[in-house]
């Protein structure tokens, strides 16, 4: 519960690029929050969530949530 500010900061985010024309941006943001959504999930789990993936692992972000690199 404690990091879940985080998606409070990225709906504001959202709604300031979606007011000031910043589609693509807006877009990505939802993707970030659905990221995050995910991982925070993980993580109460008791799930692992990078384990040392770097960022250059194959395949886009959302594929490697959760997985070993």
């Amino acid at each position: 519960m404690q990091n879940e500010w985080i998606l409070d900061v990225l709906t504001d985010l959202t709604v300031f690029a979606q007011k000031n024309g910043l589609g693509v941006l807006a877009e990505q943001l939802d993707d970030t929050r659905l990221i995050d959504t995910t991982e925070l999930t993980l993580t109460k789990k008791g799930r692992r969530v990078h384990d040392g993936c770097s960022a250059n692992a194959a395949g886009p972000p959302f594929e490697r949530i959760g997985k070993r690199c």
